[in-house]
């Protein structure tokens, strides 16, 4: 146990090395921290076997730690460019010297020396990453938005914005960051997703040998619309798989028993899109998206325009796909709305998909699976007389729905 506890207070050292740049060698002078101290440190925490680390408090503490570096780092970079020392050497440009001398790709040097710019222009951001509270993955998405439209915003809302980082996860401050952008500089927002939609691209060609190569890149919306339809038939696809090989077998196959791979399902799933395409009979009904329309959900919880994947647009990038929308209407809040018997057993219909809507993933802080892919679960347990509402439901994966149920270890 000794041991244990005595790898771990290398920790503590490092990150007092890390954030502490200089070293008080008396009562009335400093001088620069020689690198080799770090360098020491570090190696006796390699002289520990990281089997020993292999516990949630210590992949906690050696993430924080990571992302202190990482920063300090990258702050360091950005006095490098300054100082010009790397034109000595004929580097045209710092990044260029960074990437040739450090051996890593240019893209990730000159993302370094972008993001240590524009860290002396946040001072609340800069103190967080060497605190380690958020990473340079945060770091990043919130210098993208910095530019002279939300200047004055970013300033007057970086410590909220470093909140966000700090307390939700990944993919809900992304979230938070579009709507923040939205509201801070709302052309820019359009205009930005009118250029991600002017983006979109595909080709499909014909190889020397006849095979046919492709690739595509779709704006959110029109991905959607592409990927739902695409993945239904690929659904579809591997449930005929899967009952094929049962019947073959006498026993529930595996993935190894299947007759195509999930490429292959893929592929096949692309080409009879094409074929439902062509063969749709006269009076068929096109594919639509399907916008949900929030009655009194902004007043009382936020800002939602959104894909059912999760992915932020701008109101303006709805506008033309409204001619061949579905829409569906959610109410929320005390207003009149229709809903299933308070006493029903399962969730469904207009009750059901207002609990979609509101949650949108598992609301399990540890999954980010898509409501379509959940259940919907009674907060307060239907057996213990709890109400099939809006209020008492909440989206749960399959996992987590049935975890919740289960005696916790002894």
């Amino acid at each position: 146990m000794w041991a244990v506890c005595a790898e771990k207070e290398i920790l503590f050292s490092l990150a007092e090395l890390v954030f502490c740049p200089r070293i008080v060698t008396s009562a009335c002078s400093t001088v620069p921290m020689d690198l080799s101290v770090l360098t020491e440190a570090i190696d006796e925490l390699f002289t520990s076997d990281p089997s020993r680390f292999a516990d949630g408090e210590s992949i906690l503490r050696l993430h924080q730690q990571l992302s202190r570096l990482d920063g300090f780092t990258t702050m360091a970079m950005a006095g490098f460019e300054t100082s010009g020392e790397w034109a000595r050497d004929g580097a045209r440009t710092a990044p260029a010297w960074v990437a040739a001398r450090c051996r890593i790709p240019q893209s990730q040097a000159r993302r370094r020396m972008r993001r240590g710019r524009a860290l002396r222009f946040l001072p609340k951001v800069s103190e967080a990453c060497l605190a380690g509270t958020i990473s340079s993955a945060h770091v990043d998405e919130i210098v993208r938005m910095r530019r002279s439209a939300t200047e004055d915003a970013l300033a007057r809302d970086e410590a909220l914005l470093v909140n966000y980082a700090e307390t939700l996860t990944f993919r809900a401050f992304t979230r938070a960051l579009a709507y923040w952008e939205q509201r801070a500089d709302p052309t820019g927002a359009e205009d930005s997703d009118e250029a991600r939609r002017g983006r979109r691209d595909a080709y499909l060609v014909e190889s020397f040998d006849g095979m046919w190569l492709g690739s595509s890149t779709l704006d959110p919306i029109s991905g959607a619309i592409v990927s739902t339809e695409w993945n239904s038939i690929e659904s579809e696809f591997f449930n005929a798989d899967w009952a094929v090989a049962r019947e073959r077998l006498g026993r529930e196959p595996t993935m190894a028993d299947l007759e195509r791979t999930p490429g292959q399902r893929r592929a096949d799933a692309l080409t009879e899109m094409a074929i439902r395409s062509r063969t749709t009979p006269v009076g068929g009904r096109r594919p639509a998206p399907l916008f949900t329309v929030l009655v009194g959900y902004e007043t009382l919880h936020g800002r939602i325009c959104e894909l059912a994947q999760g992915i932020v647009v701008s109101p303006g990038a709805l506008v033309p796909w409204l001619e061949h929308a579905d829409i569906e209407r959610a109410v929320f809040g005390p207003s009149p709305r229709v809903e299933i018997s308070a006493t029903s057993r399962l969730f469904t219909g207009a009750t059901r998909r207002g609990v979609e809507v509101r949650d949108r993933e598992c609301t399990n802080p540890y999954c980010e699976d898509p409501e379509a892919d959940c259940e919907i679960d009674h907060i307060v347990p239907w057996i213990d007389g709890g109400q099939t509402t809006q209020e008492n439901g909440r989206v749960l994966c399959g996992y987590h729905n049935r975890l919740r149920n289960q005696k916790p270890p002894p």
